[in-house]
C-alpha cells in the first residue's frame, strides 16, 4: 500500500490558523460507515448521533509549554528546543533547532541575564537520535515546572504562523496530565457545557491519558505505508475507566474515541486484553492503525480533518475506507472546511 494514495488536493487557505472564539462553533461532516453517507451540520449536532449509554473517550493529557529559544553558550548564536518527553528525572528527549549545528557536548543557554548572571536554565546534548531528536540534561536552580511555564511556549504545529496569546487555548477543558508536546485537538471543540449536557443526555465520560510525542511532528518519509515506523507514546488508563469500559461493552452500547489519540489508546488495551476485561494499565505504544485493521474497541470516532499523506488519514481510513474518507475529504475541501489542529470536525459513525 503506497503512501501516496492517501493525498488529496488542500489549499493551504484551508488550514487553519487560529482557533474560533466559541469552540463549539465548529462545523461537522457526518460520515456513515454503513453506506458512505454523508451529512454536513454544526459542532453540537454531535448530541443527536450519541445515545444514552454510550461512552465518549477523552484524552486528558495536558500540553506542556514545550518550545524553548536561547542559545549557545559557546557563541550566543540562537537555539531551540521541542520537549518531546521525559526520560528520568532531569533528562530529556527533544528536538532541536539548527540541527546541525547541535551535536553532542553542546551547551544551550535558556533565560540568560546579563553581565555574566548564570542563565534560568542550562541544556547539554547527551546524546543523538533519529529524525533530529536529542537527549538532552537541564541543569538549574529552583523547580523546572516553574522554570518551563515561564521560559516556554505552546509548541504550536509549524504550520501556524499565528502568535496564540491564551495558553488554554490549545488546552482541551478537560486536560489533566501534563505530558504532551502537541493537544489532542479532536477535543478543542467540547466546552464544559456540552460536555454537561451530553451527561444530562446518559452520554459516558471516560478518561484515558496518552502523552502526544514526536509521531506527530514526524513526516511519513517512506514510500510505502508498511515501511514507517511509529515513535512510541505513553499511556495509562485508570480502574475506572477500564471498568467503565468494561460496562459499555457488555451493556452492547458504543466507545466514541474522541481524537486519534483516544483512538490509538483504545485500540493498544484492546490488542493487549483481547476478549478478556479490560485491566488498569500504562506503558509504552507504537501502534499503527491503517486500512486492513481490525478495530476491537472503538465503535465510532470525533476526530479532526487531517493533512495529506499522514498516519492520521491512514487511521480514519481503516475505520471507515479509504475510498469513503477521501470522498468526504474531498466534500470538505469544496465546502471550505477548516483543516488540522484548529479546524473543524468530522464524525464517523
Amino acid at each position: 500500500m503506497n503512501v501516496s494514495d492517501f493525498d488529496f488536493e488542500l489549499p493551504e487557505r484551508l488550514i487553519a490558523q487560529t482557533p474560533l472564539a466559541e469552540r463549539t462553533a465548529s462545523r461537522l461532516l457526518v460520515l456513515h460507515r454503513a453506506d458512505g453517507r454523508t451529512e454536513h451540520r454544526t459542532f453540537t449536532d454531535l448530541a443527536e448521533y450519541i445515545g444514552p449509554g454510550d461512552v465518549l473517550v477523552l484524552n486528558d493529557t495536558r500540553v506542556l509549554p514545550a518550545r524553548l529559544f536561547g542559545t549557545k553558550a559557546d557563541t550566543g548564536a540562537k537555539a531551540e528546543l521541542l520537549l518531546l518527553k521525559r526520560l528520568e528525572g532531569d533528562r530529556w528527549e527533544a528536538l532541536v533547532r539548527p540541527g546541525k549545528k547541535i551535536r553532542q557536548g553542546t551547551e544551550l543557554h535558556f533565560g540568560a541575564g546579563g553581565d555574566g548572571d548564570r542563565p534560568l536554565l542550562t541544556a547539554t546534548v547527551e546524546d543523538e537520535g533519529e529524525m533530529g531528536a536529542r537527549v538532552i540534561r537541564f541543569q538549574y536552580e529552583g523547580i523546572f515546572q516553574e522554570l518551563l511555564d515561564r521560559l516556554g511556549h505552546m509548541p504550536l504545529p509549524p504550520y501556524i504562523k499565528e502568535t496564540l496569546d491564551d495558553r488554554e487555548r490549545y488546552q482541551t477543558v478537560y486536560a489533566r496530565h501534563e505530558g504532551s508536546a502537541a493537544a489532542p485537538t479532536a477535543g478543542l471543540h467540547f466546552t464544559e457545557a456540552f460536555l454537561d449536557r451530553l451527561q444530562t443526555m446518559g452520554v459516558k465520560l471516560c478518561r484515558v491519558t496518552l502523552h502526544v510525542g514526536l509521531g506527530t511532528f514526524r513526516p511519513v518519509s517512506a514510500e510505502t505505508v508498511q515501511e514507517h515506523e511509529m515513535h512510541a507514546e505513553w499511556y495509562s488508563v485508570s480502574e475506572e475507566s477500564a471498568a467503565l469500559l468494561n460496562e459499555t461493552r457488555t451493556a452492547g452500547r458504543r466507545i466514541v474515541a474522541v481524537g486519534t489519540t483516544s483512538a490509538r489508546t483504545l485500540e493498544t488495551i484492546g490488542q493487549r486484553f483481547g476478549n478478556s476485561p479490560i485491566e488498569a494499565c500504562s506503558g509504552w505504544t507504537d501502534i499503527f492503525i491503517y486500512p486492513g485493521y481490525r478495530f476491537t474497541m472503538v465503535d465510532a470516532l470525533l476526530t479532526n480533518f487531517h493533512l495529506p499523506k499522514s498516519t492520521l488519514v491512514m487511521l480514519v481510513s481503516a475505520l471507515a475506507g479509504r475510498e469513503a474518507v477521501l470522498n468526504a475529504y474531498r466534500e470538505a475541501v469544496a465546502r471550505e472546511y477548516r483543516f488540522f489542529s484548529f479546524g473543524d470536525a468530522m464524525f464517523i459513525t
